[in-house]
């Protein structure tokens, strides 16, 4: 069918209340305060007392009112990732863009509805304050009229009905990497030292995890060919990293290296941490897991050891379910997931590795069966710790053959193509995304909502209501990773993609040259999408949207320092029906 657009597994993130009343009131408390993670005190950003903070799960239709008292000393906001804020842009929680900021000890009250079902989660978007650890899941149940893609699975019934209760028994699985120093003091080291800071300290499972320093020789040992090609005459650093005088990853510009800090590249201290367990019942047949990365700066690969996973959702949006042994999540996606539970009892290692080039770096957790016996044997694992596979049996999720379920159509009838630049710009840690850089002053600016000429014109782009647009995001310059880009408010189409210049006028224009670059019958949906890495030349990303949402937007890349270091561009969509902001979020804080 096509459409156009227009019972156990226990984890602490399940023990709270399920929202099921139609206006939610969900209050969170920030405060800066020092806790334990990956076995090392550092400052946080704590909500209600916890890291990561509670979760939102909530039925789809409901009224969220997510009520924020800052107590941190330094501003902050909340986006929520993936919600679409149709009618009300002034939640959207970008300071300088949809509002001011949240200042200490002040409040401010977002309202939005839970139109869409599925995993999101709400994170910073002041400055670097994801990396502080802002962030909790949002789960949104589906509706009883959400067609759900289970039958593509199996026809039996009784492990229909196990999927249908694994699913509304689902638990979010929070994926993150972790630096040991605060994201103000990296923004301040790369501003000292020129360099783009893109190595981290640990991995964590819903905060878990250890900080672990491999030995010489394993790291040596380890490095890929992908790696050594990038290295040239160097090694990888003691935090099996690339070293901050890499060329082919800093770029030819100045550097101060005795500015940089102690576990920013190097200096790698052991510290041990809690283990994330997931205890499941082989009875229930199926575990559901929201695999949602908080990721700062790293790609991450997730597997069990020993079982396959059903893939059934991208970005809180049914696909049909697409069997794996591993998946690689890039920062900010969500991927739900069906783990059949047939194993014998026992433990089984769940991994979670760095899929990114410049690091190596791992976690891990356990799959607990209830019951005994259980064997004590180390399971068999599917991919090692330098995201490689340890058999060529080993299925790697292929997007290329991700399809949404059922599927959307993209309008062919575009009214604007617009061509952003992803590059470099006069510095190692700074970066553009369209025609010049978004600096973090800009989130100081009166709210581009409330004015639309409150920054720079060069950082804007504007469009119309239901109009379809284009965006042609270029990654001018190699050696480039993939970029995920995530557009706020509505879902796009990835469309197209590709090696090389795009030297085409339009989308249409380049169909008809190079078709095989293209699917306009069942394009991928989402809202953040990855640009092809570029490792030995220029790469292009082309996503297609229908603006129906009028109010000013975000579009970043999600990798952290690269949001921080003007990756970033400002959209003003539906200039022609913009939205009349209410007084008390023009005048105050929504309360």
């Amino acid at each position: 069918m096509k459409l156009s657009v227009g019972s156990l597994s226990v984890i602490l993130l399940c023990l709270s209340q399920w929202a099921t009343a139609a206006t939610v009131f969900f209050p969170i408390t920030l405060t800066w305060t020092n806790k334990t993670v990956a076995g090392v005190v550092r400052p946080v950003i704590a909500m209600n007392g916890q890291y990561p903070g509670p979760p939102l799960n909530i039925n789809q239709g409901d009224n969220v009112q997510f009520f924020v008292d800052n107590r941190c000393p330094f501003n902050a906001t909340v986006h929520f990732h993936g919600i679409e804020q149709i009618g009300t842009p002034w939640s959207d929680g970008v300071p300088g863009v949809s509002q001011r900021s949240i200042s200490p000890n002040t409040t401010f009250l977002y309202r939005w509805t839970a139109d869409q079902y599925g995993a999101y989660f709400y994170h910073a978007h002041h400055r670097g304050s994801l990396e502080d650890g802002l962030y909790g899941p949002i789960y949104i149940t589906p509706s009883a009229s959400v067609t759900k893609p289970f039958s593509l699975i199996t026809s039996n019934t009784s492990q229909l009905n196990a999927i249908i209760h694994a699913e509304r028994n689902g638990c979010s699985v929070l994926l993150s990497d972790w630096r040991l120093l605060t994201s103000e003091r990296i923004w301040s080291a790369e501003v000292a030292s020129g360099v783009d800071s893109y190595c981290a300290n640990a991995l964590l499972i819903n905060g878990k995890g250890s900080v672990t320093c491999l030995p010489r020789t394993q790291i040596d040992a380890l490095t890929t060919e992908a790696q050594r090609r990038a290295l040239g005459n160097e090694s990888l650093t003691d935090m099996a990293c690339f070293p901050p005088n890499l060329t082919s990853a800093q770029g030819n510009f100045p550097h101060n290296y005795s500015a940089i800090l102690p576990t920013m590249f190097s200096g790698c201290t052991p510290s041990q941490g809690p283990q994330e367990i997931f205890n499941v019942n082989a009875s229930q047949q199926f575990v559901s897991w929201d695999l949602t990365s908080a990721s700062g700066v790293l790609e991450l690969t997730f597997s069990v050891d020993e079982h396959v996973m059903w893939v059934y959702a991208i970005d809180g949006r049914y696909i049909r379910p697409v069997q794996v042994n591993a998946l690689t999540i890039p920062n900010s996606n969500r991927y739900s997931v069906l783990v059949p539970l047939t194993q014998p009892r026992g433990d089984y290692t769940v991994r979670l590795v760095s899929a990114s080039v410049q690091q190596i770096l791992n976690t891990t957790a356990i799959l607990r069966y209830q019951g005994t016996p259980q064997l004590n044997r180390t399971s068999n694992q599917w991919i090692t710790i330098n995201n490689q596979n340890t058999t060529t049996e080993t299925v790697f999720l292929n997007e290329s053959i991700v399809t949404p379920f059922p599927v959307l159509v993209p309008s062919t009838n575009v009214a604007q193509t617009f061509f952003l630049n992803v590059e470099r710009f006069g510095a190692s840690y700074r970066w553009t995304l369209g025609n010049g850089s978004y600096g973090l002053e800009l989130e100081e600016s009166q709210p581009l909502l409330f004015n639309q000429s409150s920054i720079p014109s060069n950082l804007v782009i504007r469009t119309n209501n239901n109009t379809w647009v284009d965006l042609i995001i270029q990654v001018v310059t190699p050696v480039q990773p993939p970029h995920p880009i995530h557009k706020h408010s509505n879902k796009h189409f990835i469309i197209g993609q590709g090696s090389g210049i795009f030297n085409y006028t339009s989308v249409a224009q380049a169909v008809q040259a190079i078709p095989g670059n293209f699917n306009l019958l069942t394009p991928q949906y989402r809202d953040t999408s990855n640009t092809p890495p570029a490792t030995q030349g220029p790469t292009w990303l082309a996503i297609r949207y229908q603006v129906v949402n009028p109010g000013a937007f975000l579009m970043h890349c999600h990798i952290q320092v690269h949001q921080s270091g003007g990756m970033a561009l400002a959209m003003l969509d539906g200039v022609d029906a913009w939205p009349t902001v209410p007084p008390i979020y023009l005048n105050g804080n929504g309360s």
